[in-house]
């Protein structure tokens, strides 16, 4: 019976904590993928977790972005004064290439409803105050993977010079800002004799010599990329790379176009580079040195990426 009068009360008076957003059956974008990781993470630790929903029970929230029921928001958020907390993933317009008219509309939403703001990564935070938008209570927290899912356990063993380095890439979107053109060139230009490149998710692009594979779920990407050396991080002003944390996360040094919040991931575990030529330069630098760049993967845990987002929930 108390489990049935527990039902009832969060039913009638709301979740502990709630997360507005559309989530999706994987294989999805970074943002749902992170979401269903933090889900999963508060859930374990005890916390009774509600998806667009809240009440008088419900101690904080957070709503993601721009991709929630915001008329379903909006209207609880009147009726309580539940701690929320929005989390961006942007500036939108800059990523995309378009103009910043959804980040004025994102600014609003957190004008009137949002008591902090999680941005998903330091050059997110200061691009957004370069366009002139400053949000409330700023605090920047980095993405993190599910560690039941992507890990180092059962990986490849390192390229000894008896095998081609193989190297990796994926996205989710055929945007042409996720790289897809600069893999392609890639795919004409690389030493094939040394090098095999394999293309996961999604792509208008045409490859030459690279091995495609089609959107997988996260448990099957996760055991693509163990079998792979090095990832490629092509994609530009992209904020926190959901692709390029969970290959880190699967120990995976990267090489990455120097844009958006790569930097910020891959630290030392990787070369940068600004245009083809170089890509080849920093592909062939890290696999000189793997074991150097590998051990100098340090992105953050589920564990400690939760942790600050419970200390923004609640200060």
């Amino acid at each position: 019976m108390a489990g049935i009068f527990k039902k009832i009360d969060r039913w009638l008076n709301g979740p502990e904590i709630t997360i507005f957003h559309k989530f999706q059956k994987p294989p999805y974008g970074g943002g749902n993928q992170f979401l269903l990781a933090l889900t999963k993470e508060l859930k374990s630790r005890g916390y009774d977790v509600g998806n667009n929903t809240l009440g008088k029970n419900t101690k904080a929230g957070l709503f993601n972005s721009f991709e929630f029921n915001k008329e379903k928001m909006k209207r609880y958020r009147r009726k309580y004064a539940t701690r929320m907390l929005q989390r961006l993933a942007g500036p939108i317009g800059v990523y995309r290439g378009e103009n910043i008219e959804i980040d004025k509309d994102l600014w609003a939403l957190n004008s009137e409803y949002a008591d902090a703001t999680v941005f998903i990564s330091e050059w997110s935070y200061n691009k957004y105050k370069e366009i002139g938008l400053i949000f409330k209570e700023p605090h920047v927290i980095l993405n993190a993977s599910d560690p039941d899912i992507f890990h180092r356990q059962g990986r490849i063993a390192p390229p000894d010079g008896k095998r081609k380095v193989k190297l990796i890439a994926t996205a989710w979107s055929d945007n042409p800002r996720k790289g897809g053109p600069l893999l392609s060139w890639l795919d004409k230009h690389l030493d094939h004799t040394k090098y095999e490149l394999t293309f996961v998710g999604r792509t208008k692009v045409e490859f030459k010599g690279a091995k495609v594979i089609a959107p997988v779920p996260s448990e099957e990407l996760a055991e693509i990329l163990r079998q792979h050396d090095i990832y490629i991080a092509p994609s530009l002003d992209d904020p926190c790379s959901n692709a390029l944390v969970e290959a880190l996360t699967c120990g995976l040094p990267a090489v990455f176009v120097r844009s958006g919040g790569h930097p910020e991931l891959v630290k030392d575990a990787g070369v940068g580079f600004s245009n083809e030529e170089e890509a080849l330069k920093a592909i062939d630098t890290v696999a000189a040195n793997y074991k150097e760049y590998q051990n100098k993967i340090e992105n953050p845990t589920l564990k400690e990426t939760v942790d600050r987002y419970l200390h923004v929930f609640y200060p």
